[in-house]
């Protein structure tokens, strides 16, 4: 397949150093991208909230993928949504026009699985995208980030400009975020049982009914995703990228506490959010437009978290 040479592209990963951004680097490497040539602009000192500092960073730069987001789980989504809708959107929206502006060869930006309606029907198909309202707990986000979806079309049509939305599954992997505060729900789940063996305790409180299906995308398989997505895809049309694998909440922490020899009791927290009920893609698309399938199996992955975080946790 014809794609996009990376060798000595100037590249820029926002988000570069958080744990998808640091697999997509290393895949990127991996694909003939030379590694000094990719720029990691960091928060701290380039806070992209700024329009100043999305032209400073798109500068000289031949392609942009950004990944950098304000996130997190049903916990942060309720207590910050006026800060998430805010924050992503003025992130990407300014740095697309920078892009443009720029004459930036290609930009790819990554979307969120929140941006579909609360009830899709499963398994999500990329043109259900505006069949209705996201889930309310995670909707101002959701919203944000597919209006870039909206942008990067309307670029397209109006000035030619190559930018593509890649929309990956709810990811999990080593070094991801297991602040309880902020993370998502295999890193809390994880962190939660390893506290409850750390201390001795038999019963673990956990949000919701157990009802709901999620799907999970490996880290390393998203990364390759959506390096594949940069080299081989130019269409205006969003890509889903999944595994086509659904499994509740209930046997996903069931699953979890075998792998981690926990024992104990669950105590469902029913008067808690479940969000939303279902969530399984369809990723034909992503497949058939570049050839992208996940190849890591879900209780590998798994292990291998679990494995990072107990050897990480303080």
């Amino acid at each position: 397949m014809e794609g996009l040479e990376l060798k000595d592209k100037r590249i820029i990963v926002t988000g570069g150093s958080g744990f998808l951004g640091r697999q997509v680097i290393e895949q990127l490497c991996e694909a003939g991208a030379t590694r000094e040539k990719i720029t990691v602009p960091r928060s701290r000192d380039c806070d992209l909230r700024v329009w100043e500092n999305c032209q400073r960073a798109v500068d000289q730069q031949d392609i942009i993928i950004h990944l950098a987001a304000h996130v997190g789980g049903i916990g942060l989504n309720r207590e910050k949504p006026a800060e998430l809708y805010y924050d992503n959107l003025m992130m990407g929206t300014q740095l697309i026009h920078a892009a443009y502006e720029a004459g930036v060869e290609k930009f790819v930006c990554v979307g969120t699985i929140c941006a579909y309606p609360k009830f899709t029907p499963v398994p999500f198909k990329e043109e259900d995208l505006w069949n209705g309202y996201p889930e309310e707990t995670n909707a101002p986000y959701g919203v944000a980030k597919k209006a870039l979806l909206v942008q990067m079309q309307a670029y397209r049509q109006q000035y030619d400009f190559n930018g593509i939305y890649l929309l990956p599954v709810n990811l999990y992997g080593p070094e991801d975020n297991f602040d309880p505060r902020s993370s998502h729900v295999i890193p809390a789940l994880i962190r939660k049982v390893h506290e409850a063996q750390a201390k001795g305790e038999k019963q673990i409180p956990v949000w919701g009914d157990g009802s709901p299906t999620r799907e999970f995308l490996y880290s390393e398989d998203a990364a390759r995703g959506i390096v594949m997505g940069t080299q081989f895809y130019n269409d205006s049309e969003p890509v889903n990228l999944g595994t086509g694998y659904e499994i509740s909440i209930r046997d996903l922490i069931n699953l979890i506490c075998e792998l981690m020899e926990y024992e104990g009791e669950l105590v469902w927290q029913t008067d808690k959010p479940n969000g939303q009920p279902r969530r399984c893609l369809d990723t034909e698309r992503a497949k058939k437009a570049f050839g992208f399938t996940a190849q890591v199996d879900f209780r590998e992955g798994l292990k291998n978290t679990i494995a990072w975080y107990r050897q990480h946790a303080v």
